[in-house]
């Protein structure tokens, strides 16, 4: 016989032996009813965090930059006259470069006169919105919670003393081993 069969007859035996042994002490214990003294219940203190969500009405301020009314309407109107002033001017391709080069020196004095009139051409404008905001923190409290009972039974006239984690009752059902002395 080779060895990797030796090594499958040798675990097969130590199988039967094991479910062997197994049965024998299954067969060997019973089930008996014992009375129930007490049962105490055994308290542990833990701390429990919950998180907890708070939300709130918040202003939120953003300003906006905006264009001054008129300054527009000033550099247009000056490109205008400036096209028209240098349109008289000058004939044939001469006079296209002097009704565009009027237009431009036009526009330019109609710009700096809304500037000087409304300032840069912009104005900073403030707003303020409502914005809901919130943020989760977490909260912690104390409380006591059952961890087991303390069990007291009586079997045969003896006290016997364990910890479940149930409250068994009135009675309890436990489990009697009967083997050979010796």
């Amino acid at each position: 016989m080779n060895s990797n069969a030796m090594k499958r007859v040798t675990t097969g035996l130590a199988a039967v032996a094991l479910l062997s042994a197994i049965s024998t002490q299954a067969a060997a214990a019973q089930y008996d009813y014992a009375r129930v003294i007490s049962s105490e219940p055994i308290y542990r203190t833990v701390t429990v965090n919950t998180p907890v969500r708070e939300c709130w009405q918040d202003t939120e301020y953003y300003t906006v930059d905006r264009p001054v009314p008129g300054s527009g309407a000033s550099t247009l109107v000056g490109a205008v006259i400036g096209g028209v002033i240098g349109h008289q001017f000058g004939s044939g391709r001469g006079n296209d470069a002097a009704t565009i080069a009027g237009s431009m020196i036009g526009a330019a004095v109609g710009n700096d006169a809304a500037k000087r009139r409304y300032g840069a051409g912009y104005r900073t404008v403030e707003y303020s919105r409502p914005v809901q905001r919130c943020e989760t923190r977490m909260t912690s409290h104390r409380e006591e919670r059952i961890d087991g009972y303390r069990v007291v039974y009586k079997y045969h006239g003896q006290k016997y003393e364990t910890r479940m984690p149930y409250d068994p009752g009135r009675e309890l059902r436990i489990r009697v081993d009967i083997r050979p002395a010796g």
